[in-house]
């Protein structure tokens, strides 16, 4: 899972230099994973602006400014609050493109509406365009926060090679 993870983190350095592009993070089940991931990566100073590990739902609230009517409404777990995390850390910072991840890495908390294995993920772009998806993961609490970590960093490369004429 670690090579794979290296693997990606150097594609998304290319990308991201290519495009000129810095990135922040907002991390909630994965607890730094993804912004560890990258970190890793030589060079990644070049292109990795900020990351924010946000598990409690008080740091989502005064780190990224998600408000407290999405979390009470929607919960911590929500494209609802992905989304704000991903806007939050487009605002405090000074990257051109943030994602953000939040979900239920097991093996509790779960529940009939959002099982273990949820995850959200948001993206997005300074200037404006962004998005969410949602998957749920099966295996183990590491089993779950890798695969999210795995899928943001596959998105986040997605989203730099895109033309910027097809987003």
């Amino acid at each position: 899972m670690v090579r794979e993870l290296d693997e990606l983190s150097s594609l998304l350095g290319q990308a991201l230099s290519a495009r000129n592009w810095t990135l922040a993070t907002a991390e909630s089940c994965t607890g730094g994973l993804l912004a560890g991931a990258i970190t890793a990566t030589p060079g990644s100073s070049a292109w990795f602006e900020r990351g924010f590990v946000t598990y409690s739902n008080e740091s989502k609230e005064e780190l990224l400014h998600v408000a407290p009517a999405t979390l009470a409404r929607y919960g911590a777990v929500s494209g609802e609050t992905a989304r704000e995390m991903a806007d939050g850390a487009i605002s405090r910072s000074r990257a051109d493109v943030a994602i953000a991840i939040t979900g239920i890495a097991g093996p509790d908390g779960g529940s009939a509406a959002k099982p273990v294995g949820t995850v959200w993920l948001a993206w997005r772009e300074r200037h404006g365009n962004g998005g969410t998806q949602t998957h749920c993961f099966s295996g183990n609490r590491e089993t779950v926060r890798y695969r999210a970590v795995t899928i943001a960093l596959e998105r986040l490369i997605a989203l730099a090679k895109a033309s910027p004429d097809s987003q």
